[in-house]
């Protein structure tokens, strides 16, 4: 997944998000409307968070260095973290609070055209970002739906910027409701209970980017498609036979990580050996460009040895070693 697109819905996100957040503090300060105050501190916090997402963008191009061999990759997984966090914490919780001090004090709604107008002007920008947002997912999403395309994406400035834009436009629907029936009945507590589902919604948003991008924290494969390229790279039906077992990560979203122990004939030389494996990692590289650390270790191939199964205490997250002595 290319970074330029992620870039550009965030930029464009970004710039909606400012513009929206002055707006909707300029209504609740002329309206004294909660879901103005709730919503105006969610385009603020939305637009810390693509501010984040940029940071961890410009901080992952860093070179590699001896401690950390593998570059900085994974500093885009880190501020999407980062940003689960914040929209939980600054911009759901923040809101279920405003949302309960409201019902539990309503007071009537002044200068009802502020926030119905800002919340207008809203739909608008945010609509604007999330069509940026769609476009540039869609270069990238192939047949997949879009839940599918959440969960496995590898790059996380896309579904972040997706999930951030659809959560503000159902949010501007829940506050432009709360204020209309708060206008219509006279009671201001629907313009609390309007801001307790934008809180709730938030903190589901939150709830379902934290989850994701934790497991690209933890570390992912390389998607199907990708491995079986890969697959079909490694072997040559000559000097490599076979792949007896590969792992995959991705390092960054745009680094992959790939570790295989290749079956090779007995007889075959060091020199064969070691020309093969260059061809395979070439072979490699021009099916999957992002494949940048490939490391190939040959072995004999033993049918023996492969009829009992992986070696689970030697795979990495298998049982621990057994204790001397047992």
């Amino acid at each position: 997944m290319s970074a330029s697109g992620g870039t550009r819905a965030i930029v464009a996100a970004l710039g909606a998000n400012l513009a929206i957040a002055a707006s909707k503090f300029v209504a609740f300060a002329f309206s004294g409307s909660s879901s103005m105050l709730a919503e105006g501190v969610h385009s603020l916090a939305d637009s810390g968070n693509q501010f984040l997402l940029l940071v961890g963008g410009k901080k992952a191009q860093r070179e590699a260095t001896p401690q950390h061999p593998f570059g900085y990759g994974r500093e885009r997984y880190i501020y999407a973290f980062l940003v689960s966090i914040v929209l939980f914490s600054i911009g759901g919780m923040f809101a279920i609070y405003e949302g309960y001090e409201k019902i539990r004090h309503p007071h009537e709604l002044e200068h009802w055209y502020w926030p119905v107008g800002v919340l207008l002007f809203a739909i608008i920008a945010e609509g604007f970002s999330f069509k940026t947002a769609i476009k540039e997912s869609n270069e990238l999403r192939g047949k997949l739906s879009w839940s599918q395309f959440i969960r496995r994406a590898k790059a996380p400035e896309l579904p972040v910027v997706l999930l951030e834009d659809f959560g503000a436009l159902i949010g501007l629907v829940l506050a432009l409701g709360g204020v209309g029936l708060a206008l219509l009945t006279g009671d201001g507590v629907w313009d609390g209970i309007g801001t307790v589902c934008i809180g709730i919604l938030l903190v589901s948003i939150a709830l379902v980017l934290a989850a994701e991008t934790k497991s690209l924290l933890l570390g992912e494969a390389a998607g199907i498609e990708d491995v079986r390229k890969i697959e079909a790279a490694v072997v040559d039906g000559e000097t490599v036979t076979g792949i007896i077992h590969m792992r995959t990560l991705h390092l960054g979203p745009e680094e992959l990580l790939v570790a295989a122990k290749i079956a090779v004939q007995h007889d075959d030389t060091a020199a064969e050996v070691a020309s093969a494996i260059n061809a395979a990692e070439a072979r490699i590289r021009a099916a999957v460009p992002i494949a940048r650390v490939i490391y190939l270790e040959p072995d004999i191939y033993s049918e023996a040895e492969a009829a009992k199964g992986p070696d689970r205490e030697a795979t990495p997250g298998g049982p621990a070693p057994h204790p001397a002595g047992h």
